[in-house]
C-alpha cells in the first residue's frame, strides 16, 4: 500500500523540527513498554525511531522508572563512545487504556501515572499521550507492502482505514481522511458485547456469563482473554479444563495434542472475523481493515487457513460490500512507535 496523502495535520518544518528534537517515543502494553529515540531533522520527518528497547512492565515499578531506564542507557552508551548526549526535550506515549484526564490508568497492566508528574520527572518541554490503538492507526496510511501479509488484498490508502489488534487487551482504532489529510478517530472497540454466529459459540457465551456480567470481545480474543475462552470451550465439549497459561493454549493448539485448545484457536479466528466485519461496517472502512497485536502472529500459517475471512464477510445482506473490502496483517512490530512519533511529527506546537 501506498500513502497518497500526509498523516492528520500540516507537517513543521525542519528547522521546527530540529528545535524540539531529541524525541523520546514509547508503546506501552500491558506486557512490555517499548520504547525508541528520534535524534534527527530527517529522521523526524520520517517519523523513523532508533534505538529501540523493550523493557518488561513487571520488571520496573513504574513507567517513569522504566523510561529512566531506558533514557539511564542511552546516555551510558553515548558517553562510553564519544557522543554528545541531551535529554529528550518532547515525549509520546502511545498506552493501552482510554484517556480522560491527567491520571492515566492501565487496562491490563498495574502501572498508573499522572502525566503532570512525569512530564515534570523528564524534565520534558511537552508529553503528549495517545492511546496505543490511535499512534497504530496513525501509521496505517504510512504502511507499504512490504510490512503487510495481505489475507484478501492490500489496504489502500483512501477514505477510511481500521485496525483491530489481540495481544494482553484487544485494541481498536481507526483513521479517516479528511481534506486536511488523515485524522485518527481513537476509540475502545474493544469492549464492545461479544456476539455468537453459532449455537456452539452461543453456548460458550453463555458459560462466559456465569463469571462475566458482561461478555466483551476482549474477554475471548485477547491473551488475558485466551484461558476464558479455552476453559468456556473445553466446557462445551465435555473435556477437561485444566489451568492454562496463553502460550500453552496457543503451543498445544498448534500442535494438535489438546482438542479443546486447537478447537479455542478456531474459535478464537472466526470471532475476530465477526469483530473485524462489524468494525468494517461500522466506520464504512473500505479502504481496509488490518490485524495488529501479538497473537496473530504467533498462529502463523493456521490464521491465513482459518475462516477468519469467511467470518468477516458473513453479514448477510452485506456480504458483497465487504468482499471488496481489503484485509491484511501487520508485520512492522515498529508501527505503532512511528506512528507516537507521526503525532509528535504532527503537532510541533505542543
Amino acid at each position: 500500500m501506498t500513502p497518497t496523502a500526509p498523516v492528520a495535520f500540516a507537517a513543521a518544518s525542519t528547522a521546527d523540527l530540529a528545535a524540539t528534537l531529541p524525541w523520546l517515543v514509547a508503546d506501552i502494553g500491558g506486557t512490555n513498554a517499548r520504547f525508541g529515540w528520534v535524534e534527527n531533522p530527517a529522521d523526524a520527518a520520517a517519523h523513523r525511531v532508533r534505538e529501540v528497547r523493550t523493557l518488561p512492565v513487571t520488571g520496573h515499578a513504574t513507567l517513569a522508572d522504566a523510561a529512566s531506564a531506558y533514557l539511564g542507557g542511552l546516555a551510558e552508551a553515548a558517553q562510553a563512545t564519544g557522543r554528545d548526549w541531551r535529554a529528550p526535550r518532547k515525549a509520546a506515549l502511545a498506552v493501552a487504556t482510554a484517556i480522560t484526564g491527567d491520571e492515566v490508568n492501565f487496562t491490563n497492566s498495574p502501572w498508573t501515572f499522572s502525566r503532570q508528574a512525569l512530564q515534570a520527572r523528564l524534565g520534558l518541554d511537552t508529553l503528549l499521550v495517545l492511546n496505543d490503538f490511535e499512534a497504530l492507526a496513525l501509521s496505517l496510511p504510512t504502511l507499504g507492502s512490504e510490512q503487510l501479509r495481505p489475507i484478501s488484498g492490500l489496504p489502500r490508502a483512501e477514505g477510511t482505514l481500521a485496525v483491530v489488534g489481540p495481544g494482553t487487551g484487544l485494541g481498536v482504532g481507526a483513521v479517516t481522511r479528511t481534506s486536511t489529510g488523515w485524522q485518527a478517530l481513537p476509540g475502545e472497540g474493544g469492549h464492545v458485547t461479544l456476539a455468537a454466529a453459532d449455537d456452539f459459540e452461543a453456548e460458550i457465551l453463555r458459560l462466559a456469563r456465569r463469571d462475566f456480567e458482561h461478555v466483551s470481545a476482549e474477554r475471548f480474543l485477547s491473551g488475558t482473554g485466551l484461558p476464558t475462552l479455552h476453559r468456556c470451550v473445553a466446557q462445551a465439549l465435555g473435556l477437561p479444563a485444566p489451568e492454562l497459561t496463553p502460550p500453552e493454549i496457543l503451543q498445544r493448539g498448534l500442535d494438535g495434542s489438546d482438542a479443546a485448545c486447537s478447537r479455542s484457536i478456531d474459535i478464537f479466528c472466526a470471532m475476530l472475523g465477526g469483530v473485524a466485519g462489524n468494525l468494517a461496517l461500522t466506520l464504512g472502512a473500505r479502504g481496509g481493515v488490518f490485524i495488529g497485536g501479538g497473537i496473530v502472529p504467533r498462529l502463523g500459517e493456521r490464521f491465513f487457513a482459518s475462516s477468519f475471512r469467511t467470518r468477516f464477510e458473513a453479514k448477510g445482506r452485506f456480504r458483497s460490500y465487504l468482499q471488496d473490502v481489503p484485509t491484511a496483517v501487520i508485520t512492522d512490530t515498529l508501527a505503532a512507535l512511528r506512528g507516537t512519533a507521526l503525532a509528535l511529527q504532527q503537532h510541533p506546537g505542543t
